[in-house]
């Protein structure tokens, strides 16, 4: 399984792709992070993000994207930045019909380092140590968006199967009614 991992931002969004499979030693296959201007208008930077998510997608093909689910801050407008960028993100994997997952940040700490309130460092250095890499990926955004990817190879087969059962769950009482 290849996954794209997104950690949203105007600024700084955190790409990585990682393949691989659960319970089998997952390769990185690229990091970096998309940069806009801080001081560029709105629609120019989420342009930037799109264009910079698209190189991603051209190059390593990913047959999912993982997204860092948005969630509420104090500050508006950081949420505001961050959701926009989650929002082009799944617009570029939607257009070419690649299935996209949310998975909040603490799900995601919780996957890779056991801890849903492990600190960015726990994190960088867990993905280090998973992916077998000489140094921690920076900035952490690229770090997170590892970990985003990780998170998705090893929680997908069981969410997969819990969707199959509620699918299979949903049909036999749909069907017992119309009988």
């Amino acid at each position: 399984m290849r996954v794209l991992g997104v950690d949203p931002g105007l600024t700084r969004c955190g790409i990585g792709v990682v393949e691989g499979v659960a319970g089998r030693p997952l390769t990185m296959l690229g990091v970096g992070v998309v940069r806009t201007a801080a001081d560029a208008d709105l629609s120019h930077r989420l342009l930037g993000v799109e264009q910079g998510i698209e190189q991603w997608l051209d190059e390593h093909r990913p047959e999912f994207v993982a997204v860092e689910r948005v969630f509420s801050q104090h500050n508006v407008r950081t949420v505001m930045g961050t959701a926009q960028a989650s929002a082009v993100a799944m617009l570029c994997a939607a257009r070419r019909g690649i299935p996209v997952a949310l998975h909040t940040p603490s799900e995601v700490k919780a996957a890779v380092t056991g801890s849903g309130r492990a600190d960015k460092a726990q994190v960088g250095a867990m993905v280090t140590r998973l992916l077998r890499l000489s140094a921690p990926p920076r900035p952490a955004d690229a770090a997170d968006a590892l970990a985003l990817a990780i998170c998705h190879i090893w929680r997908a087969p069981a969410q997969n199967r819990l969707q199959q059962a509620v699918a299979l769950h949903t049909a036999h009482a749909t069907k017992g009614r119309t009988a």
